[in-house]
Parts: C-alpha cells; structure tokens; sequence
C-alpha cells in the first residue's frame, strides 16, 4: 500500500508515519513545508501542498492522510483560507490519480460548545462550529471531503479529535484553550485530552482496515475541570461572567496581547466531550486516560506544590490584584465601544 501523508513532519504526521513504516506492507510518501527526508520513506516532498505538483505525487497512491494545516505557524493570523485552499486542491489531485481512499484530520470543536450539549456527542449529533475560524474551517473542509467522495465513489474517513496533547507537541487546539482556561469564567465544563499516540493510532487504523465513515476519536470518558484545576496548579480563579471573558479574548486579539482566538471561549466554558465507541468497534483502544494525557502534555505550576493554607493566603492577596486587573479590562473595553 502506498500512502501519501500531507504535513508528515508535524507532530501527528511524523508519528503516523514512523507507524505506517513499521508496517512492511506500506510505503509512505510524505510532504510538508518543513523538514528533512526521513530513512525509509518511498519518497519526500519539501513545499506547500498549493505550489507543488500533486498529480505526480499522489501517482499510484493508495490513500492518502491528509494532517497539514497553517494554524499554529502563526498564531495571531487566521489560517481558514490557506487550509481551505490546500484541502481542495489536495482533494483535486486525489481525484486524478485515482486514490481509493482519503483519510481527513478534523475536530471534534466541529460540534460547537454549548451548554445544552449531550454528553458525550456521538457522530450523529449536529455539526453547528459557532464562531470559531478554526471549526469553521474544519467544517468546509469535511464538505470538501464530501465531495470527492460523491465524485469518485473513494472511501473518506473524518477524524474528530478532541483536544490533542503531548509533552513538547501540544495542538494549536490544546495552547488556545490552556490560555482561555487561565481567564475566568462563570462555568466549569468537563474535558477530554487525547494523546497524540493514541491520535496517530486513529490514524493508522483506519488506513489499514481501510475505513470509511466520521469516527470520533478522544478517551474513555472525560475529567471534571476542578480536578485539571488540581492537576495543573493553576490558582482558583476570581469568576466573572463568560460574555465579559469573551469580549477580554477578543480585544487581546486584535490588539496583538495574547493568542487566544476568539470564538474559542465557549469551548473553554461549555462542553463539547465526545463518545469513541464508533472508533473502538474498529478496533482502536486508547493507551492513555484523560488525566494521564494532561499531565504529559501540560507542566504543573508552582501552585501545585503548595499546601492548602498557602494557597489560601495567595488567593485572598491574589483576589484583590484579579479586581484590580478586570476594572483595567472593563475600562479599556468601555474606551474601545466608546
């Protein structure tokens, strides 16, 4: 089998394809912006998928995992446009060459965050992204998947990951919503945290069992946010209200402060946890939990290494500097609509 795999040198790509090698019956082709020839690989692409000759490239290939995409490069810029684009003409070129199967990274944030969500979603519930760029995009892009699919008869498989994490590799996903989550809010969703192993195995098993169909992919259950609270070593938090937080997240953004996009708060307030028996009844079982993903993704604050009466006494001294901080955001945001 010969698999081509877009992005192979990001953190997900370059696990699947260690994966697909030591697999002897595959033969991985990869491409990506960045990066270096890898031993073992029947051949490697160096440039973007909008600038390279993808009809020679998805030559005599057998499927094709597509995992590249611009959010994270940069964090303050939109990078909707460019996935968009790269999607298509990607999808383009596999209908030329006759690829018989595609296999598309989405997420899971494609279902929107809302406070009237079931838990968990299953693949059956409403795609309704919001306002997040990032889920907007992904939702065009799973229609583009569509697409060829009606055009060509060829299997699409659609991963909905939840938030994905690993030490030194975390998704763009996984920094956004650790920074929403430091900003206090009126609500305490429960989480999911999804290892990156456990992603790339996803990944790989739906290549070899040559999958068709969305397949939510996240662990065994989900955590509760006081325990990640605890996990983490974050401070409690001083609440106010998540329209309040909302505006604060978008005035970070367009002035350049912090990288926390907006649209992202209601996923850092509602939940939006995902069930995997689809992708289990494949045959995946995750190697990791809920807490153990977080703790290898995410360092502990100093926080978590105080007793409880220290923590008290930072948090009524912490209180009156968090007041302090909101009535500087309320002013400069009444500047702002003024």
């Amino acid at each position: 089998m010969r698999v081509v795999v877009t992005g192979v040198a990001g953190s997900v790509g370059s696990r699947v394809a260690q994966r697909l090698m030591d697999d002897e019956s595959c033969q991985v082709v990869g491409i990506d912006r960045v990066g270096k020839p890898v031993e073992g690989f029947a051949g490697h692409h160096l440039g973007d998928v909008r600038s390279l000759d993808l009809d020679a490239i998805f030559d005599g290939a057998d499927a094709l995992v597509h995992l590249a995409s611009a959010y994270g490069r940069n964090e303050f810029v939109d990078a909707s446009s460019h996935d968009t684009r790269a999607a298509r003409l990607v999808f383009e070129g596999a209908a030329r060459a006759e690829v018989g199967q595609c296999v598309l990274l989405s997420s899971a944030m494609v279902y929107g965050a809302r406070a009237e969500n079931p838990i968990p979603l299953t693949e059956h519930a409403p795609v309704q992204p919001g306002s997040l760029a990032f889920a907007e995009s992904k939702v065009t892009i799973e229609r583009l998947g569509r697409d060829w699919q009606g055009a060509t008869g060829g299997k699409l498989v659609v991963l909905r990951p939840s938030t994905a994490v690993a030490k030194g590799g975390s998704s763009w996903v996984a920094r956004s919503l650790q920074l929403a989550a430091a900003l206090s809010s009126d609500s305490d969703p429960d989480l999911q945290f999804l290892h990156l192993d456990d992603l790339a195995d996803a990944v790989v098993l739906t290549v070899q069992k040559s999958a068709d169909g969305v397949f939510n992919v996240a662990p065994d259950g989900w955590v509760r946010a006081d325990e990640v609270r605890t996990l983490s070593g974050r401070a409690p938090r001083l609440r106010i209200p998540a329209a309040l937080a909302d505006e604060i997240v978008r005035f970070s953004w367009d002035k350049g402060i912090v990288a926390i996009p907006p649209g992202i708060m209601p996923y850092a307030t509602d939940p939006w946890v995902v069930a995997n028996d689809r992708l289990r009844d494949l045959g995946w079982e995750p190697s990791y939990s809920n807490v153990e993903a977080y703790v290898e993704g995410y360092d502990a604050r100093p926080w978590a290494m105080i007793n409880a009466k220290q923590r008290q006494q930072l948090a009524l001294g912490g209180a009156s500097v968090g007041l302090g901080a909101i009535g500087l955001g309320v002013r400069m945001l009444s500047r702002r609509w003024r």
